[in-house]
C-alpha cells in the first residue's frame, strides 16, 4: 500500500501534453527538483514537489485494446528510507 498517491486524469491537446512532458524533462535534466501540479491542467491548485536522484528506473508500456491506446511512462527510485514492520509483525524466523 502506498504512503502517498496523487493521481489526476485530464483531457489535453497533444500540444499541451507535449509542453507538460517538456517541463518535466527540463526539471529532470536540471537540478532534479520537480514541482508539478497534482495533475496536468491543474490551474494553480495543489502542487507536489519531488527531488529525483541521478539514477532512476524507467518503464514504458504501450497497450492497445480495441480502439483505445494507452501509453504509460513510469519513473521509480528508492528514497533510501526502510519501512518499519507493521505493529505486531513478526520477523521471518521460526523457533
Amino acid at each position: 500500500m502506498s504512503d502517498v498517491k496523487v493521481e489526476r486524469e485530464v483531457t489535453l491537446s497533444r500540444q499541451e501534453a507535449a509542453r507538460w512532458f517538456a517541463e518535466l524533462a527540463k526539471a529532470l535534466e536540471g537540478t532534479g527538483k520537480v514541482t508539478l501540479p497534482s495533475g496536468p491542467g491543474d490551474g494553480g491548485g495543489t502542487t507536489v514537489e519531488l527531488r529525483v536522484p541521478d539514477e532512476v528506473r524507467a518503464e514504458a508500456e504501450i497497450e492497445v485494446d480495441g480502439d483505445e491506446v494507452e501509453i504509460e511512462i513510469e519513473l521509480s527510485w528508492s528514497t533510501g528510507h526502510a519501512r518499519r514492520p507493521a505493529s505486531g509483525a513478526r520477523s521471518g524466523g521460526s523457533t
